[in-house]
């Protein structure tokens, strides 16, 4: 608490760290295959000491160090007695889709496929969750929400599907370009949708700071030991590596650290509204570090799929708006597990 504390005790606008912290976890994706590629023109015995799995498996143990100083004061209100079965299962579930495997799929998906497609593939979570909730949990969305949602779905489907050149939309080549890390990156948003609408069902009186620290923990073992197994007992062997962590000192401290502060102080006292519109604004961000970081230029598919994507989040933002005069929700600050997975949907990843 002391952090977001100290943080907001500046007199800096709530929405401002909402913003640094989105420009942050925008950037990550882009960071992290950059780290990549500086480890790749330093191979030890073959191996790349900046490997994606090093980076996420560092990367979570400074985001835990950031959860623990932020709710480690709360543990005693958390009554974790009183937690049912039926609810330690789904905690563990949720850490486990949420915390390891989609993440794992995201960092394998970054190492087969440009950053861009990454982004725009992984904005199938925001509609699907709403589809999902609307479907299982009988949800009630109101229109722009819902033609804001397949507007955003029929920009993936445009990014997926369009050839990535003009020559090869004119010739009717090269349609329907789906790799493996468009597939990795399809199948890690229908996973963290599925952890969401968990979340929404099982895990609504969840403490929001338990729940963040046990999903990084379970997250961060489950993934290390899954590694292990499919990759073999030396793939961590370079996570101490001094090279390693003299970058990592950078992503840490930066991406992690003060990207989650960033996001913590502007939750405690912002709207889910707030939040939502700013959040919403990730993959234009993602995007514009892309080219920046990695001088990649978005193809035609990706020019058109993300300005139809760009259309439905500004859609469903004019549902969000018009929910604020009716739903007092809308205004509400944002204390439940629920409440924190579906405003994540929207940011996408944050380089944890």
């Amino acid at each position: 608490m002391r952090v977001t504390r100290r943080l907001l005790a500046r007199g800096i606008p709530a929405q401002l760290y909402l913003w640094f912290a989105v420009i942050i976890f925008g950037a990550a994706n882009s960071v992290t295959r950059k780290l990549t590629e500086i480890g790749a023109q330093r191979f030890v015995d073959g191996r790349n000491p900046i490997s994606f799995c090093n980076v996420l498996f560092v990367g979570n143990l400074c985001a835990l160090i950031v959860l623990i100083l932020i709710y480690g004061k709360q543990f005693k209100s958390w009554k974790l007695q009183q937690f049912s079965r039926d609810k330690w299962f789904n905690l563990t579930l949720l850490a486990i889709i949420g915390g390891a495997v989609a993440p794992g799929l995201i960092f394998q998906a970054l190492a087969l496929t440009n950053v861009n497609n990454v982004v725009l593939i992984g904005r199938l979570e925001p509609p699907l969750t709403l589809a999902l909730s609307v479907w299982l949990l009988r949800d009630r969305v109101n229109f722009w929400e819902i033609v804001g949602a397949l507007i955003s779905f029929v920009g993936v489907v445009l990014t997926i599907f369009l050839p990535s050149t003009f020559q090869g939309m004119t010739e009717m080549k090269n349609y329907f370009s789906l790799g493996t890390g468009e597939i990795l990156t399809a199948i890690a948003a229908i996973t963290l949708a599925a952890s969401t609408i968990i979340a929404k069902a099982k895990l609504s009186q969840i403490p929001l700071g338990f729940h963040s620290i046990f999903r990084t923990v379970l997250g961060t073992i489950i993934f290390f030991f899954t590694a292990l197994l499919l990759y073999g007992e030396n793939h961590f062997m370079d996570a101490l590596s001094p090279f390693l962590w003299k970058w990592m000192l950078v992503y840490g401290p930066v991406i992690v650290v003060v990207g989650q502060s960033f996001w913590m102080a502007g939750l405690k006292v912002s709207s889910v509204s707030q939040v939502s519109l700013v959040g919403s604004f990730t993959p234009v961000i993602a995007v514009v570090a892309a080219y920046l970081i990695l001088w990649e230029v978005p193809t035609l598919a990706q020019y058109i799929g993300g300005a139809v994507i760009l259309i439905g989040v500004i859609v469903g933002q004019i549902g969000i708006q018009r929910k604020q005069s009716s739903d007092h929700a809308a205004n509400s600050k944002i204390n439940s597990t629920t409440e924190l997975r579906e405003i994540e949907s929207k940011v996408g990843f944050k380089g944890m």
